[in-house]
């Protein structure tokens, strides 16, 4: 009686263990991982249940009835459940108890109007914390406006070509000024001339 209680347990193990594979695979089928429903794993699943259902009646042990009861419980609601999205996406409802939630997409908020940095360079060259620094303010407002940021190498030769133009023009300093306005990134150079702004 023992081994034949054993291998009713055995059973039992074996049905959860089918299940939960059914399960996976649906949940993979209506997550788009599986091309169509698991049909065969199912056939084979519920042949099972039914089989094992034939002959319960003649096993004495409560609790292997009562874990088959739970199981096959269990497999009706899953089906019930599986159906009824199988026909909402069959209908071409987006509802349905496997409706996958629209993926909310973050758009960046608003920068709002403010500088991010200014730093006055007169030889970038021998200021290259500075234009570091520069560069580092200029990249965070590009983020923060929602757009890529630029090779450092690229910005160091505006930077010395702008610099190197308003000194011509008898520039001592150039101010180098970063702000956001209407959600673009602004960058500025002003020539000063004895640390004022030529303006």
């Amino acid at each position: 009686m023992a081994a034949e209680q054993s291998e009713h347990e055995r059973d039992m193990q074996v049905l959860e263990a089918e299940l939960k594979r059914l399960e996976a695979e649906y949940n993979m089928f209506f997550a788009g991982r599986l091309p169509r429903p698991p049909w065969e794993t199912r056939t084979r699943v519920t042949g099972l249940f039914k089989k094992f259902d034939r002959i319960q009646n003649t096993i004495n042990n409560y609790a292997v009835k009562f874990r088959f009861q739970t199981l096959q419980s269990r497999l009706t609601s899953q089906i019930d459940l599986w159906d009824r999205g199988l026909r909402s996406r069959e209908e071409g409802r987006a509802g349905g108890p496997f409706a996958q939630q629209p993926k909310t997409v973050e758009r960046p908020k608003p920068a709002k109007d403010r500088v991010i940095g200014v730093t006055t360079l007169s030889d970038p060259s021998q200021e290259m914390d500075k234009v570091q620094e520069l560069y580092t303010r200029l990249v965070e407002a590009r983020r923060e406006a929602g757009q890529e940021g630029v090779p450092f190498a690229k910005f160091s030769e505006l930077v010395k070509k702008q610099v190197g133009s308003l000194r011509m023009s008898g520039s001592t300093e150039v101010a180098f000024r970063v702000a956001l306005k209407d959600g673009k990134v602004a960058f500025t150079a002003r020539a000063m001339k004895d640390g004022k702004d030529e303006d």
